[in-house]
This record gives structure tokens, sequence and C-alpha cells, in this order.
């Protein structure tokens, strides 16, 4: 896989070796414990390297939640950073799951941190937001393409309260989260959507069917999203969706061997749903 290549044409190659299993890298505090680290540097650092050595090389994706490690400071950050770093050595595409979206000069700004070969977290997308209007990410995508890079838009989120929000209905008849995968759907697969599995009517109330951008599918595992309903809600566009899966793999690392075993289980899962 060439380190220059499209995002878009990277992911794919990704998915068709490895399956479409996103191993999300989420550290929160009980996690740690349950892993028999301590809620420090030190603790997030050998559960973090636990990680490392299990997804690096096995797994399409890896999606380490930003939040989760800031949340050490810049301890935390150089953990991340680390780990970024030894993920794309291994050829594991890295999405760092930050959420970010602001004016364009703040997001140019986001961008210098991700994107090109100073970046110090230097990766293959970043998740963003887009309620500053689409147009604010300009930038940053033009910066990750660039760099052979991409993103993923928040567009139906599993969370409950978003709905009311990304349904709402715009002037121009879209609704806000059709809106926003219509103007996702003119990078050519560098630029994909958020849309959690648990939003069942996803293929009704979003322009989905034919299209190329990629889907970022969070809510299996722990949040009650299965391999069947990788189909179910998604159906013939499921072979472009990245099952997000977190804290149902991650409830394994107390060994590296568990967190193996966890994600292989995911891999044939979902590979047996999509009759691979």
């Amino acid at each position: 896989m060439s380190p220059t290549a499209a995002f878009g044409t990277r992911l794919r190659e990704a998915l068709d070796a490895h399956g479409p299993l996103c191993a999300g890298i989420d550290p929160h505090p009980a996690l740690l414990r349950e892993s028999g680290v301590g809620v420090d540097p030190t603790g997030l650092a050998a559960f973090t390297d636990r990680c490392v050595e299990a997804f690096a090389g096995q797994v399409a994706v890896v999606k380490p939640q930003v939040s989760l490690f800031e949340a050490f400071g810049s301890a935390g950050f150089a953990v991340l950073e680390e780990a970024v770093a030894r993920f794309r050595r291994a050829g594991t595409l890295v999405v760092l799951d930050a959420k970010r979206g602001d004016i364009g000069s703040s997001n140019d700004g986001y961008a210098r941190a991700w994107f090109g070969a100073d970046a110090p977290l230097r990766c293959d997308a970043v998740t963003l937001s887009p309620y500053l209007g689409e147009a604010s990410l300009t930038g940053i995508v033009e910066a990750a393409q660039a760099d052979g890079a991409g993103v993923f838009v928040l567009c139906r989120t599993s969370n409950p309260e978003a709905g009311p929000l990304q349904t709402a209905v715009r002037d121009e008849g879209d609704s806000v989260a059709a809106g926003i995968a219509r103007w996702a759907e003119g990078f050519g697969g560098d630029v994909g959507l958020v849309v959690g599995v648990t939003v069942s009517d996803a293929l009704d109330t979003l322009p989905l069917a034919g299209g190329t951008a990629p889907v970022l599918a969070p809510g299996f595992g722990a949040q009650g999203g299965g391999p069947a309903d990788l189909l179910r809600v998604f159906g013939d566009e499921a072979p472009r969706v990245l099952a997000s899966v977190s804290r149902d793999i991650l409830r394994h690392g107390a060994s590296v061997e568990g967190l193996r075993t966890a994600v292989r289980s995911w891999q044939d899962s979902l590979r047996g749903t999509l009759g691979g």
C-alpha cells in the first residue's frame, strides 16, 4: 500500500485485506483499572502499548479517542504520538477521534497538528464536527488530501439527543445530516461520514445509496450493535462501512492475547455477515 496514495484508495485496500473492523482505543479510567494498570500516564502507556501490540498489522483501522489521552496532559499526548507513529509504521490506518470543528483559521492549526511530514500527530484521518458550516472544513480537507489522508464528518451520531439537530430541515430542503452527506460525496472517497449503527433509519434519511463516501459506524458492541446490524442498517452500502468496536474489545485489555482474541472474534463475525 503506497503511503502517498489517496486515503479512499488506502482505506479500500485495508478493508479488503483485514475486513471492516475498526478497533477503538478509548482508555477510560475504568478500563485502565480493569486491565490492571494505574489511572496515570504510566498506566496509560502500558495499556496503549498492549493495544499497539495486539492491533498493529491485524486490523484495517484503529481509532484512538483523543480526549482520553488529552486528559493526562502533555504526558498523554506523548503516549498518543508514539502509538500513532507505531501503528502507521506497521501499515495500520489511524483515525484520530478528535471531533474538532472551528472557524477556518483555527482549523488550519488543527491541520498542522495532523497532516504533513512535520505534523506531531500525523495520521490517516480525523473526525470533525461540521456545525460551523461545511465550508469551514475546506482547509482541513485540502491539507488532508495533500498528505494522502482524509476526514470523517459527524453526520448521524448514535447519541439520541443529537437527532433533532441532525435531522432538522434546512432552507435547501435537505436535513442537516443529508446536506453533509451530499457535500462529502464531492471528495472522491477521502471525506467520510460518521453514522451510528444505532441509527436504524440511516438508509431512509440519508442519500447513501450508490455513494463513495466511506462510513465510520460507532455503536457496535457495548452500545448494542451486533455484526448482523451492519447489513440491517446499511444494506447494500455495508461494504464501505467501518464497524467501530471499542469497549467490547478493550475489556480484554489485561493481556495482548486477550485483545487479539477479541479482535479475531469480531473480524470473523463481521466477515461472516458480509459473506467473506
